[in-house]
C-alpha cells in the first residue's frame, strides 16, 4: 500500500470513529433526556400520568417510552387468538392489539416442551371449529381448555400470561382436564365445570372446580413460587345434570354470581346462576334468559351486556325490571361470536372473525369503531387487559 492510500484509509478510519462518537453522544443524550426540562423525572411522571397515553405517544420519543415503561399506569388493550383465514391447519397465534400505536403484536409462545398443539379442525366436526377456552382474571390472560389429538384435553394445567412481565407461567394441575366445558371467573377466582375429559363421564359433566388466584396474585402480577401459598383447584357444589357439557360455555361473572346458558345463539336454552359466596345454584330469571341471544360480557362484573347476534343489537341487563335495554343496533354486530367489556368499552368479535367492533358505551350516543384484524387472519376470541410492558415498542413481533 502506498503512502497516499494509507493516508486515505487512515483519514476514513478517523472520520468513521468521529461519527461513531457523535452517534454515541446523541444516543446518550437521547437516553437521558429529561421528561420535562427543569423537573425531576419522578415529579414529571406524576404530572404526565394524568395525560392520555395517546397524547403522550404522539409528542416525543421520551414520552412514548414512558407510556410503555413499568412505572407508568398501564392502559387497556385487546388480546385475541388469531387463526389463518384461508388455511385448514391447526395453527393459532396469541396476539395483542395496542390501541395507542394501532398495531397488532404477537405474544411470546408458551414455553412448553413439547410445544402446545391446539386442535381447531377435525374430520369429525367438518362445519365448526373446536373451541379454545380462556378467561381474563386479575390482569392476566388464562388459557383453560382446548382439544388436541386424538380428541383429548390439550391442557393438564392452565397457562397464565402476564402482560406486564410478558411471561407465561403454569397454574395448578387440574383434578380433571376438560374440553367443551364451562369456563368463567368472578372476583379473582377461576371456575371450570362440566364438559368432557378423554371421554364423556357423568360425574365430570356435573362437577365444578375453582382456583383462587387472589391467594397468590397482586392486581397485575402472579407469583406461583411462594412456598407458603399453594395454588390448587377446589371442588364445589356440582350441577344437577350434564346438560352443560354440549358446548364450550362462557360463565359470566356478575355481582358475585356466575351466569350461564347451555346453548349458544337464538336456540331454546336453559339458564342457571351460581352464587360464588354461598356455593349454591339457582334458576336464571326469565327476562335475563329470554334476552340472552348471543355472546355476553360484564363490565367490571357490575353491568352485563349482550349482543343479539341475529339482529346486531347491543343491550344491557336491568335487574330491576328483569329486561334488556337497547344501546345500539349495527350491521357490524350481526353474527357476533365473542365479546369482552372493560374500561367503558365493549369489544365484539364480528361475524366470521373479520374484525373487532369496539363500542364506547360511555359516549352519548354510544359510538362504534372497528379494529381490523391482521391481513390473512381471523379472530377466535377477545379479552381486554393491561397493555404489554415493552420499553422498545419496535422490538415487538408484529402481525
Amino acid at each position: 500500500m502506498n503512502n497516499s492510500a494509507a493516508i486515505t484509509v487512515a483519514a476514513a478510519d478517523t472520520a468513521a470513529g468521529a461519527a461513531v462518537k457523535r452517534q454515541k453522544k446523541l444516543h446518550q443524550h437521547h437516553q437521558y433526556e429529561s421528561l420535562i426540562p427543569g423537573l425531576p423525572d419522578d415529579i414529571a411522571q406524576i404530572c404526565l400520568s394524568h395525560v392520555q397515553p395517546s397524547t403522550l405517544y404522539s409528542v416525543c420519543q421520551s414520552w412514548r417510552r414512558l407510556v410503555y415503561s413499568p412505572s407508568f399506569p398501564p392502559f387497556l388493550s385487546i388480546y385475541s387468538l388469531l387463526k389463518p383465514s384461508k388455511s385448514e391447519e391447526n395453527s393459532v397465534q396469541f396476539a395483542n392489539f395496542d390501541p395507542i400505536s394501532a398495531k397488532w403484536n404477537l405474544l411470546p409462545p408458551p414455553p412448553l416442551n413439547p410445544p402446545l398443539r391446539l386442535l381447531l379442525r377435525h374430520r369429525s366436526f367438518i362445519s365448526r371449529h373446536l373451541p379454545i377456552q380462556s378467561v381474563s382474571v386479575s390482569g392476566n390472560f388464562i388459557l383453560l381448555a382446548a382439544t388436541t389429538d386424538p380428541l383429548l384435553p390439550a391442557l393438564s394445567r392452565p397457562l397464565v400470561f402476564n402482560p406486564l412481565t410478558c411471561k407465561w407461567t403454569s397454574g395448578p394441575r387440574f383434578e380433571t382436564p376438560r374440553r367443551w366445558c364451562v369456563a368463567g371467573a368472578s372476583q379473582g377466582v377461576v371456575y371450570v365445570a362440566s364438559g368432557i375429559g378423554s371421554s364423556y363421564n357423568p360425574e365430570v359433566a356435573r362437577s365444578v372446580e375453582k382456583w383462587d388466584l387472589k391467594s397468590n396474585c397482586t392486581k397485575y402480577s402472579c407469583n406461583h413460587h411462594d412456598k407458603n401459598k399453594v395454588w390448587k383447584w377446589e371442588k364445589m357444589s356440582g350441577l344437577k345434570d350434564g346438560k352443560f357439557s354440549r358446548e364450550a360455555i362462557e360463565a359470566v361473572g356478575w355481582r358475585g354470581k356466575l351466569c350461564m346458558v347451555n346453548v349458544k345463539g337464538d336456540a331454546a336454552k336453559e339458564g342457571i346462576i351460581y352464587d360464588v359466596g354461598s356455593d349454591t345454584w339457582q334458576e336464571m330469571p326469565e327476562g335475563m334468559l329470554v334476552g340472552w341471544r348471543g355472546p355476553v360480557a360484564a363490565m367490571e362484573e357490575e353491568v352485563i351486556y349482550t349482543v343479539d347476534e341475529s339482529k346486531g343489537a347491543l343491550r344491557k341487563y336491568d335487574p330491576g325490571s328483569d329486561s334488556w335495554i337497547m344501546i345500539l343496533e349495527n350491521e357490524m354486530l350481526k353474527g357476533a361470536q365473542h365479546m369482552a367489556a372493560a374500561g367503558g368499552r365493549v369489544c365484539v368479535v364480528c361475524g366470521g372473525g373479520d374484525g373487532i367492533a369496539v363500542v364506547d358505551v360511555t359516549a352519548e350516543p354510544p359510538s362504534l369503531v372497528v379494529v381490523e384484524t391482521p391481513v390473512g387472519f381471523q379472530v377466535l376470541d377477545v379479552h381486554i387487559l393491561p397493555r404489554m410492558n415493552q420499553l422498545d415498542s419496535e422490538s415487538k413481533d408484529e402481525c
